[in-house]
């Protein structure tokens, strides 16, 4: 159901440049989609519809790749910081309530966006931000806390002294603010840092001098909250969001052997007693009525099969509309998409 007091604000002008690439962050493909559309999706699940993109870097790339998604894009002309960027979109967002999020974080699950926002709620506060702990917090936010537990700032790790720095409480960088504290709080934010930037976590710093309620909300799985900013962290995310399709296929009734080396597009559609083997691959649109059996290295796309249908081992297919009961020998390559 939508949520029409709450606006989802994505930040995706940066340019990632931990990535070692030329392409912006934001569209680095994680499991089938670039990962600023994973961050959407799990927003829109979580029933926050109305969604603005703040754009910057290669923005006519991001733009192209939102074709078809109802967001509103925001554009900063300079990367100035998260704070700047969230001050772009101030005439963009128009409910109640803010929810902040960052494109490069495609483990995001609905669920855990749904939690914080019933907790915000729930507690009345102005300001909730997302907490984890990290083993190794190097790069990140430290959460700053009084003797009473009650957060009081967020320190940048280039801006940390060594005790701070020591902490293992991090900021997530997803929020929940009510509007009139947010924009109010981030027009006084200033510049005076490591980075000459104007940071997004200062607001909460100022929220607690103004008197408002500030609550955290501490996630237990770090994995599910935290942004990519490497091949690495990229290759984590794949992994992590292949094997959630896969738990997700085999609990509906689909056999799966060597699930770490079958990839399944969440649109796909498996009907029940199907059969995949190692290495396969189906994407696109594809569709498989009950009992199919794809043989192992297979490669199917856009493909429709009806049931009992038996795909031979290391075969490509596009396009292929298979009746029921069709028997396809192995190394099979048929493309049938319409030109």
């Amino acid at each position: 159901m939508s949520d029409p007091n709450i606006t989802v604000l994505v930040l995706a002008a940066g340019k990632g440049t931990r990535m070692k690439s030329q392409h912006a962050k934001v569209l680095h493909q994680a499991f089938f989609r670039p990962m600023l559309l994973h961050v959407l999706e799990a927003a829109r699940t979580a029933g926050m519809q109305q969604q603005v993109v703040i754009v910057g870097h290669q923005r006519d790339r991001v733009r192209q790749a939102l074709t078809g998604h109802e967001v509103e894009l925001v554009v900063q002309e300079q990367q100035q910081g998260t704070g700047h960027a969230v001050l772009c979109a101030e005439a963009a967002c128009r409910t109640p309530t803010v929810c902040i999020l960052c494109g490069d974080t495609p483990l995001i699950r609905p669920e855990t966006l749904t939690a914080m926002l019933a907790q915000h709620r729930q507690r009345r506060a102005d300001l909730t931000l997302m907490t984890t702990m990290l083993e190794q917090p190097f790069g990140y936010g430290r959460v700053l806390r009084d003797a009473a537990g009650a957060i009081t700032a967020i320190v940048e790790e280039k801006d940390a002294d060594p005790k701070q720095r020591a902490i293992r409480e991090i900021n997530a960088g997803i929020y929940l603010a009510e509007r009139e504290l947010l924009f109010a709080a981030l027009k006084r934010v200033g510049s005076n840092n490591s980075q000459g930037e104007v940071y997004l976590t200062d607001v909460v710093g100022l929220a607690r001098a103004m008197g408002r309620v500030v609550q955290p909300f501490v996630h237990p799985v770090a994995l599910d909250v935290l942004g990519v900013n490497s091949r690495l962290e990229l290759a984590q995310a794949e992994a992590e969001l292949q094997g959630r399709r896969n738990r997700e296929l085999m609990l509906a009734g689909v056999t799966i052997i060597q699930p770490a080396t079958v990839a399944v597009a969440p649109e796909v559609q498996v009907g029940q007693d199907c059969l995949l083997h190692p290495q396969v691959r189906i994407s696109g649109r594809s569709h498989l009525g009950s009992d199919c059996s794809i043989g192992s290295g297979s490669l199917l796309h856009d493909c429709e099969l009806g049931d009992g249908v038996g795909i031979g081992p290391y075969c490509v297919l596009t396009g292929c509309r298979l009746a029921a009961g069709t028997i396809i020998p192995p190394l099979t390559v048929r493309d049938e998409a319409p030109c």
